[in-house]
């Protein structure tokens, strides 16, 4: 049961894919709708940009109310229709996702019930309960959260790159010089909250145990026979207080991150825009096509 968390980092194969599919294979009609809302998101969020362009370069500039009247119930309706298809994708997500979790419990649940009598009495019953409830949804998690955001992702970055390309190429290969800071600290941060959220699960683990041998009815009444209630409250405490501990440290190894991605976020768009305010002086391209640059 603790082979998959001693492993010193997870390798993605094809037998493993495939597994993965397995579970995946009969809801594969709403993973195709959840797809499709992915890419209608993605390329609705990509139209503000242009909007702001066209606003800055022809509306204003030309006093154009028609244009300007448009171009405002475009940017109002656009996140209307986002909204609309975000509550579909959540829903078709949920189906998804909640039907992962029942057949996973399942599989796992009828994997337990053919193991024999001497994995039962290796094996404690907070461990497997954990398994059930939290590993579980990890997995689930997996397939509709990361699925969803790893494809939500790469539609995105490939349809940005070529409305940028096409914009203006330099500015383009200027915003791609940072890419690289953003790359590295998300591989270190990765690495040590992969190895916090594997102590974790074991810490969850551990305190599972310890609620399972001491809150049912035999445990409850060998407690109270040997009077060890103080020393099972300790051991409580001390599996309860890891695990809030490791939450606390996953909590702020993961905002330090969030911090650094704000500030090359930040350090990029500068430079982008004091490059692009250059150009634009210099009468190489409009003000418009500088600030659909950065929505």
């Amino acid at each position: 049961m603790r082979h998959d968390d001693e492993q010193d980092r997870p390798y993605v194969t094809r037998e493993l894919m495939m597994r993965v599919w397995g579970f995946a294979r009969p809801y594969q009609w709403q993973v195709a709708g959840l797809l499709a809302t992915i890419i209608l998101i993605t390329f609705l969020s990509l139209i503000p940009p242009l909007l702001i362009r066209r606003l800055i370069d022809d509306a204003l500039p030309n006093g154009n109310m028609q244009l300007l009247t448009v171009l405002a119930l475009a940017m109002v309706s656009i996140p209307l229709i986002n909204g609309v298809i975000g509550v579909a994708q959540r829903s078709l997500s949920s189906r998804v996702g909640e039907g992962i979790i029942y057949d996973l419990r399942r599989a796992l649940y009828g994997h337990m019930q053919r193991m024999s009598l001497r994995f039962y009495t290796n094996t404690r019953t907070g461990e497997l309960m954990s398994r059930m409830n939290n590993d579980v949804v990890g997995a689930q998690n997996a397939v509709t959260g990361t699925l969803v955001t790893i494809v939500s992702n790469i539609i995105s970055v490939v349809m940005t790159l070529a409305i940028m390309l096409a914009l203006e190429w330099r500015l383009t290969l200027l915003g791609l010089v940072v890419l690289p800071l953003f790359i590295l600290p998300a591989r270190r941060v990765g690495r040590i909250l992969r190895r916090l959220r594997r102590q974790g699960m074991e810490y969850n683990a551990e305190m599972n145990a310890v609620m399972n041998e001491t809150l049912n009815v035999s445990g409850a009444l060998l407690v109270k026979l040997f009077g060890r209630e103080r020393h099972e409250m300790q051991r409580f405490s001390t599996h309860a207080a890891d695990v809030r501990d490791i939450g606390v440290r996953s909590a702020v190894v993961g905002r330090w991150f969030f911090v650094m991605l704000s500030v090359v976020g930040a350090v990029g768009t500068a430079v982008i825009y004091w490059i692009g305010g250059v150009l634009v002086i210099r009468d190489q391209f409009t003000v418009g096509l500088n600030a659909s640059r950065n929505p």
